[in-house]
């Protein structure tokens, strides 16, 4: 998974096809719970490109999101958002491939 690099990059990102953006950060105990099933979230799901978003260097557009929890997913396809899972709960493997299931059944 790449990590953003600036908000340039994130605005002309999102306008691709099939693109998750993971909010998160280093110090998150919920995150780091996550991260195993990660490879294998991305191989699974390897029409959607997988980016990690720090959320303490991009505070910023984590507000301009309504990302106030984490970890946290954002869908994009072509511009459009196609689904948020967004909220300040531990996630599971099996509840983000069903977040992104559902973002599968929007396009």
């Amino acid at each position: 998974m790449e990590t953003l690099q600036s908000i340039d990059q994130f605005e002309k990102l999102k306008k691709q096809d099939k693109v998750i953006f993971m909010f998160s950060a280093d110090w998150c105990p919920d995150c780091r719970a996550i991260e195993p099933a990660l490879p294998d979230l991305e191989k699974e799901n390897s029409d959607f490109t997988f980016y990690y978003v720090d959320r303490d260097e991009f505070i910023d557009l984590c507000s301009e999101l309504n990302v106030f929890g984490i970890p946290s997913f954002i869908a994009y396809h072509k511009g459009n958002e196609i689904g948020r899972f967004v909220s300040k709960d531990r996630k599971t493997k099996e509840e983000v491939q069903q977040f992104i299931n559902n973002c599968k059944k929007d396009l």
